[in-house]
């Protein structure tokens, strides 16, 4: 770490080029590493510092156009040594970041331009002043030099656990751009966080329901890291890690796992977790089979129209009589079961005889054709399903997901698997249970028996986009609830942490209430788009290369954006 500053280069100002109050260049040594991201020091007017963050480096010769090259090489003769010397310098460019007497004139021509300590760099970039620090990561800059500065990087967690700011949004393509690692990573520092914090403030507290929908990646979060299939030493490097950034070496506590209900006579299980573990995990009482009834749960049924447009909001009449259970066209009361259920609405679904008009029969001006397609995806969902099924017997281990949730307490986490289940009652699962969140938090349940909601709860699902895209129906029960989150959520401490692979597929109102962003690795045609226009275009070509572990984060306390890095996940890992 540099414990002085280094003189490195001056500034440049010329008649086509000058410096303004946000940006200015300057020349340095050819041979001298700098990267996009650093931050360098400049010696500006009444003895003031201004500091620029590096944005670009180019190198230029004094020669006049290509050809003037290709000619002093004997006309292109790849083996002759250019006999004429040519002047050749490197030039960065770089974007005003702080001024420490804030004196934002324009830097003059052939001022010194310094490498910044440890100490300027965290004054520069605004994370000397952050209140109610959560560390979100660390940055390096002047990488693999001599001068190589590492510092841990904190944002006020007010400004993504609100209610100053809330909600978060992670993009980048599948795999390598480690989208869930990260989020892990910062709800094992908000755990962390809050456990230390309990014991000073009792009123403010915070838990985690997560959306397993990978396999069973994380299904053992509380279980530790063997690190057995990485490099040797590769857990010592792990956890010195994990201690630099004051975070603990220990994977995530108060763990509760929730996987769809399928009886042991079902041919076909409702988890990736192995039947061990299942067994393991229900006899420390970690776990539980949730499903869902008839008579509990008819109100949820919209939620298997998340993808089905209904721009004349017929499906949305249907289940309003069904929830209805005094409608004379639906039982009157006397359906119970979901196999009554599925019975009515083939009856519904039936060709009535043909009237004198030679029209079909209506139910209160829904059309037959209309039952039938309610009919289809009904079948579709909930026959021979055993999740959907008669109340849940708790002697059992099972449980309305509904219900666990209600009584969700501080500092616990629950991890919800829907990862083996179609896409369709995925989003059933996903959009009851934000729905039932959110309703806790607006006081919906206070008057249940053991009741007691932290302040906050952050729910994290992966593949956003199959919920909230853009071509997801404006009618869509689903999308609404993830619009109610992120725009008024905050205020009532329901945090959405959201992935996709695409950024631009997105709802606008989705990113567009997220006040922190992280930017994965991704290629060039999602990074031309316009979701990307407010990035100069060397950090767009910077999202196309950057490695596992590295994301560009964007949070409003942060005077620019942030190229940091974050640690593996300290939690057990499945590797196929």
């Amino acid at each position: 770490m540099n414990s002085k500053n280094k003189l490195i280069g001056r500034v440049l100002a010329t008649e086509k080029t000058p410096t303004t109050m946000d940006k200015f260049n300057f020349w340095t040594n050819s041979d001298l590493k700098l990267h996009a991201f650093d931050i360098v020091k400049v010696k500006h007017i009444d003895n003031s510092f201004s500091f620029g963050m590096i944005e670009n480096i180019s190198h230029i010769t004094d020669a006049q156009s290509f050809l003037t090259n290709f000619i002093s090489s004997d006309f292109g003769d790849v083996n002759v040594e250019e006999p004429t010397l040519r002047v050749g310098m490197n030039y960065a460019e770089a974007a005003i970041s702080f001024n420490d007497k804030n004196l934002y004139t324009p830097v003059h021509n052939n001022a010194p331009v310094y490498l910044a300590t440890a100490e300027e760099i965290t004054m520069a970039l605004g994370l000397d002043k952050v209140q109610n620090p959560l560390v979100c990561g660390s940055l390096k800059m002047y990488e693999g030099t001599t001068d190589e500065i590492t510092l841990p990087v904190n944002l006020n967690s007010k400004f993504i656990l609100g209610p100053e700011g809330a909600h978060l949004n992670i993009s980048g393509i599948s795999g390598l751009a480690s989208k869930t690692s990260y989020a892990m990573f910062l709800m094992k520092a908000i755990q962390d966080h809050y456990i230390i914090k309990a014991d000073i403030d009792t009123n403010d507290s915070v838990a985690f329901v997560i959306f397993n929908v990978k396999g069973k990646d994380l299904m053992a979060i509380d279980r530790p890291n063997d690190f057995i299939a990485d490099k040797p030493g590769e857990k010592e490097r792990v956890f010195a890690d994990y201690e630099t950034l004051k975070l603990s070496t220990e994977p995530f506590k108060n763990v509760k796992y929730y996987i769809p209900f399928s009886s042991n006579t079902s041919a076909k299980r409702s988890t990736y977790l192995g039947a061990d573990d299942v067994k393991a995990y229900m006899e420390y009482k970690q776990l539980k089979k949730f499903k869902y009834s008839y008579e509990d749960d008819k109100e949820s049924l919209e939620m298997l129209f998340a993808d089905v447009d209904d721009p004349q909001q017929t499906m949305e009449s249907i289940i309003s009589k069904i929830i209805d259970d005094l409608d004379p066209d639906f039982g009157g009361g006397r359906v119970v079961t979901w196999q009554d259920f599925r019975d009515k609405v083939n009856e519904l679904s039936q060709r009535s005889q043909p009237s004198t008009k030679g029209q079909q029969r209506v139910s209160n001006e829904i059309s037959v054709l209309s039952w039938r397609k309610f009919k289809r995806i009904i079948n579709k969902a909930t026959k021979n399903d055993d999740m959907f099924a008669n109340r849940p017997d708790q002697s059992k281990h099972e449980c309305r997901l509904a219900d666990a949730l209600k009584h969700i307490s501080k500092n616990e986490v629950c991890v919800i698997d829907v990862a083996k289940l179609p896409e369709d009652k995925q989003a059933f699962v996903f959009g009851d249970a934000v729905r039932t969140i959110y309703n806790l938090k607006l006081g919906e349940y206070d008057g249940d028996d053991g009741v007691n909601p932290p302040s906050r709860i952050i729910v994290f699902i992966d593949e956003l986009n199959k919920y909230a895209s853009k071509e997801t129906p404006k009618t869509s029960p689903i999308l609404r609830e993830i619009l109610d989150v992120t725009e008024r959520g905050r205020s009532l401490g329901v945090v959405l942490f959201g992935a996709e692979q695409f950024r631009s597929n997105i709802h606008q109102r989705v990113t567009g209430n997220c006040s922190t962003h992280a930017y994965g690795r991704t290629n060039s045609i999602e990074t031309a788009t316009k979701d990307y226009g407010s990035l100069p275009s060397t950090y767009k070509n910077m999202l196309t290369r950057l490695e596992q572990g590295d994301y560009l984060v964007q949070n409003p306390i942060f005077r620019s954006l942030l190229k940091i890095k974050f640690p593996k996940p300290i939690y057990k890992q499945f590797k196929d």
